[in-house]
């Protein structure tokens, strides 16, 4: 593992209905929507953002970034704080 973080940024961009609003559990994980991995923070957001305007109307869906380099060097994470 590379002691600078991270060494290749990587986000994953999903969403899916919710069970209920105030948690995050998903009422289908088979369904979930996996809207695609993204090399730049940018990027993932506006992907993000564009779905998740796009379901506005509906309150139990919920899209996320997630940061897959802090999961795949969890010691680099930990480190930076």
């Amino acid at each position: 593992m590379s002691d600078v973080f991270p060494q290749q940024p990587l986000y994953l961009v999903f969403g899916g209905e919710l069970e209920d609003v105030s948690g995050v559990s998903f009422r289908d994980v088979q369904g979930l929507d996996l809207v695609g991995i993204f090399s730049d923070y940018d990027s993932a957001r506006a992907a993000w953002r564009a779905k998740a305007q796009a379901t506005v109307d509906d309150a139990h869906m919920r899209y996320f970034v997630v940061h897959l380099h802090k999961l795949l060097e969890p010691e680099a994470a930990l480190a930076a704080g």
